[in-house]
């Protein structure tokens, strides 16, 4: 697969420490006012790299946010480390507290995701310590990762769970999936409508608490069109349409489905296991979606 051609399909769519760990090394870094963990194999010379950038929310270098703590992104690093890959994964905007080199939070927009990757992109590329540059997006991420590809070369993208809607529509289709009262999810449907149109709701409907001032951020995400490359059959934010279109509006993608894996790209055996493996860092990810995406990221099963 060629990356131009995924992201080509976007257009049809729209749009420091040093610690030891197993096999590999890690090194905390700072790039411009990006905090983020180096992960080095040990003895390799200029080793394939990937960036790995985390999905909505207020997520930290390892893939845990406040509430949710699956380790997803540290435990990716390890598994690409053991096969030789290195990866740089980072604090994004938000985690641990707001600083104030990002300005004010109510200034944020959805493009400043997308100006940290491609700026750690940049250093990558530029650094001339690596054979390559890869970009793996979680989630969320991996519309970041989509959008930083077209500014910076990249020579694989690999976009885990990631949605075909935009935000705001998934958003909506999550909710209608829980049993809200009628009285309270009309209202957050409409808002979130009014917000992706950019239009200010003031004051917000009861269960949707955001303040004005935070909507035009919100905004920007919600308006934003994603591609996919990896799913599961147990992943209860993203469903399967998405693949199914993305998969057709990229039909150049390499595209893995897995019956069994869920949002946090570990194998579950039902809505109770999917809910208890968002809090369980010790869980391993699914065997299959690792070694395709490490040997897809080295090239020994491209198109």
């Amino acid at each position: 697969m060629r990356i131009h051609a995924l992201i080509g399909a976007l257009a049809i769519i729209h749009l420091c420490g040093t610690a030891i760990v197993a096999s590999a090394e890690e090194t905390a870094i700072r790039v411009g006012n990006i905090d983020a963990v180096l992960t080095m194999p040990s003895n390799v010379e200029r080793p394939v790299i990937a960036l790995l950038i985390a999905g909505s929310g207020t997520t930290d270098h390892d893939g845990n946010g406040p509430q949710a703590k699956p380790g997803t992104l540290k435990k990716l690093a390890g598994q690409l480390a053991a096969r030789n890959i290195a990866t740089l994964r980072y604090d994004k905007r938000g985690a641990g507290g707001w600083k104030a080199e990002f300005g004010k939070p109510e200034d944020f927009r959805f493009k400043d995701f997308v100006d940290d990757a491609t700026a750690l992109l940049d250093y990558l590329r530029n650094s001339g310590k690596f054979a390559r540059v890869a970009v793996v997006g979680h989630s969320e991420g991996g519309l970041v990762a989509i959008l930083a590809a077209r500014r910076v070369p990249v020579d694989r993208l690999v976009l885990l769970a990631t949605a075909a809607r935009k935000q705001g529509d998934l958003l909506k289709a999550q909710l209608e999936r829980k049993q809200i009262p009628a009285e309270v999810l009309e209202p957050v449907l409409k808002a979130i409508d009014d917000i992706m149109a950019g239009r200010i709701v003031d004051p917000p409907p009861r269960g949707l608490p955001i303040a004005p001032s935070m909507q035009p951020s919100l905004a920007s995400a919600f308006a934003e069109d994603p591609i996919l490359i990896v799913g599961g059959g147990r992943d209860r934010q993203v469903a399967r349409l998405d693949f199914v279109a993305l998969s057709t509006a990229a039909p150049l993608a390499k595209t893995l489905w897995l019956a069994d894996m869920n949002h946090v790209l570990v194998d579950v055996t039902d809505g109770n296991d999917d809910l208890a493996a968002y809090s369980q860092p010790e869980r391993a990810l699914d065997a299959t979606m690792i070694d395709s995406v490490a040997a897809f990221i080295l090239g020994s099963d491209a198109r």
